[in-house]
């Protein structure tokens, strides 16, 4: 893991990231919790065209904020998925 973080910008990978997932709703644990699961989180995907996206699918399938923020919490991965996997993967919910 230390290695990782030393391969991201603090100021262009992990503040934007640690202050999206904040202003989803998290607080200080979850975001650690998230990380620790998925240190990718930090910046192997694009915060615009990745992480974003995914979750505004999260909320087209009426997801509330709480409840997306439980989902991040325990399963972050579920960001890693492909947009079209994750809406069938919904879709079948």
């Amino acid at each position: 893991f230390p290695q990782l973080m030393g391969s991201y910008s603090l100021e262009e990978n992990l503040k934007p990231r640690v202050q999206w997932l904040k202003e989803l709703g998290m607080d200080g644990s979850q975001v650690a919790k998230a990380i620790i699961k998925f240190p990718q989180l930090l910046g192997s995907y694009s915060l615009e065209k990745n992480l974003k996206p995914k979750v505004k699918t999260l909320r087209d399938y009426a997801f509330t904020d709480k409840q997306i923020v439980r989902i991040l919490s325990t399963f972050p991965a579920l960001l890693s998925l492909s947009s079209k996997r994750l809406a069938h993967r919904l879709s079948v919910l």
